[in-house]
């Protein structure tokens, strides 16, 4: 195989496998997906409005919207919410949020899927879903078949009146963050503690970003690089006030269907810095 057919082919894999994220393919490449809520600490019975997007540049609308299809909300009392007044332009979605009890509240965008390629008599065939469909969908004898899956989590926390920690029960499933300071209490000089679990256990030595917002107007992007200890672990101390983009991702084998190879799992969470 020459090298042309080589690179489109790993192209086509990055391409599904950035729909099953729930981003555009120039996203996959070079991009951050990212939600931006309009404030995260407020008193009792407000409203905030929240922004999806994919850009280069943090909190910088520039590229693409962010796709809402997978849209939670849970409120404190651990019920689902409806966005309100949901929008998607050239280069956001947004959706107001009433944070009509007290609490903190997790938004989450949370995509999983398979991906499929084979060989009909030669032509290459391409297939997205769940592990539901595969079976349905997917030829038992497909020529050259390769699957892999994907698990991805997009985060914003925000709090009414005192903060509650009701919405930090993990699903067990992709990689989560636990938590152990308040996403909602963090005040720059100061350190904060996270923990980040892997289908439900200690995600052990996974790396894990963190990089200021405003990287339009500096030109690197000084983020901070950590790695989990034994116990699945960070601790970020916040060199200025602002928002920041969190995030980590890594690939394993450990996936829903014995067909598929490879999975991708990535975690991403905007937090709020406030000065002391």
């Amino acid at each position: 195989m020459n090298l042309e057919m080589t690179m489109m082919k790993r192209t086509s894999a990055v391409l599904l496998m950035a729909a099953c994220l729930g981003l555009t393919p120039v996203a996959a490449l070079a991009h951050k997906f990212w939600l931006l809520p309009s404030a995260t600490v407020l008193t009792s019975d407000q409203w905030i409005t929240v922004d999806a997007a994919v850009s280069n540049d943090l909190f910088y609308f520039n590229h693409v919207p962010g796709r809402l299809d997978n849209l939670t909300i849970t409120a404190p009392d651990g019920s689902s919410i409806e966005p309100e007044n949901q929008y998607s332009g050239k280069f956001r979605s947004s959706f107001d949020v009433h944070l009509a009890q007290d609490g903190t509240y997790r938004i989450a965008l949370v995509n999983q899927g398979l991906f499929a390629s084979w060989e009909v008599g030669g032509e290459p065939k391409r297939w997205r879903g769940d592990a539901e469909s595969f079976a349905k969908e997917v030829p038992a004898d497909a020529t050259k078949l390769r699957v892999s899956e994907s698990s991805g989590r997009t985060e914003a926390y925000a709090t009414a009146g005192a903060p509650t920690e009701t919405v930090f029960q993990p699903s067990g499933v992709g990689l989560e963050l636990v938590p152990l300071t308040h996403p909602n209490d963090l005040y720059s000089g100061e350190t904060a503690s996270f923990g980040f679990l892997l289908d439900g256990k200690p995600a052990v030595g996974l790396e894990v970003e963190v990089v200021p917002g405003g990287t339009r107007y500096r030109d690197q992007q000084d983020e901070i690089s950590l790695t989990t200890d034994d116990q699945g672990q960070v601790e970020v101390r916040w060199p200025a006030p602002g928002m920041y983009w969190l995030n980590a991702e890594l690939e394993d084998d450990k996936t829903s269907i014995p067909q598929a190879t490879q999975r991708r799992v990535a975690y991403a969470v905007t937090l709020e810095v406030l000065p002391q």
